[in-house]
C-alpha cells in the first residue's frame, strides 16, 4: 500500500511565484514541501469537523481494507454495510464484484479508493 498518492494541481504564476521565493530563501526545501505543509496547516484548522464527522458518522480515519473474509462474513448475516473513510480503504483484489455488490451498500470515500476495476465498476452509483 502506498503512503503518499500523486496529484497535479494547476497554479497560477504570481503563486507559483510566491512558492519559488520562499524556496529561495530556505523557508521551504522544495515546491512539494511547501504544498504539504499548506495542506497539513489548513487541515489542522478543520481537524474538529472532521473528528465530528469520524464521532457522528462512523468514519474511519487513516488507512483501511477491506478483506474477502470480513465480507463473508457480512454476507453471512444478510445485511450490507456503509463504508465511510477519511484517507484510503483498499478491497482487498480477491473480492468478487458479487460479493461487493452483495454486502456494500455505501461507500463514501474521503480520499483515495484501491480496488479492481470491476469491482469499482460494479459498485458505482453506491460509491460517493
Amino acid at each position: 500500500m502506498a503512503e503518499t498518492e500523486k496529484i497535479t494541481i494547476n497554479m497560477n504564476v504570481v503563486d507559483l511565484g510566491k512558492i519559488d521565493l520562499l524556496v529561495a530563501r530556505g523557508f521551504y526545501s522544495s515546491r512539494t514541501d511547501f504544498i504539504r505543509a499548506a495542506i497539513r496547516d489548513l487541515a489542522a484548522r478543520y481537524e474538529e469537523d472532521l473528528r465530528r464527522d469520524v464521532i457522528f458518522k462512523s468514519a474511519g480515519l487513516g488507512a483501511f481494507n477491506i478483506t474477502r473474509k470480513e465480507l463473508e462474513e457480512i454476507r453471512a448475516t444478510g445485511a450490507q454495510k456503509e463504508f465511510t473513510v477519511i484517507g484510503l480503504i483498499s478491497i482487498d483484489s480477491d473480492v468478487t464484484p458479487e460479493l461487493a455488490l452483495a454486502t456494500i451498500h455505501q461507500l463514501r470515500v474521503y480520499g483515495v479508493l484501491h480496488a479492481s476495476d470491476a469491482v469499482k465498476a460494479a459498485l458505482g452509483d453506491r460509491i460517493k
